[in-house]
């Protein structure tokens, strides 16, 4: 998710910062939903899968703010 970025950063970010911790994995664990429900392995409606979606975006807009803020 933070490609291109310092892997220590973010490691000190799940230590250190509980709501990113949360978000982080909140993120991955929507992110395998959504790619399993893609795949056809988790049968899922649409409405669920798009709500997975919206959510994992929102998720990963967050942790992208609380990056940025931390480096500033």
């Amino acid at each position: 998710m933070f490609e291109g970025q310092s892997q220590t950063e973010v490691e000190a970010l799940l230590k250190s910062d509980p709501e990113f911790r949360q978000l982080y994995r909140r993120h991955q664990q929507l992110n395998s939903k959504v790619l399993d429900a893609e795949l056809g392995v988790l049968p899922i409606d649409d409405l669920t899968l798009g709500r997975w979606k919206k959510e994992k975006l929102l998720a990963k807009d967050r942790l992208t703010r609380i990056f940025a803020q931390t480096r500033h």
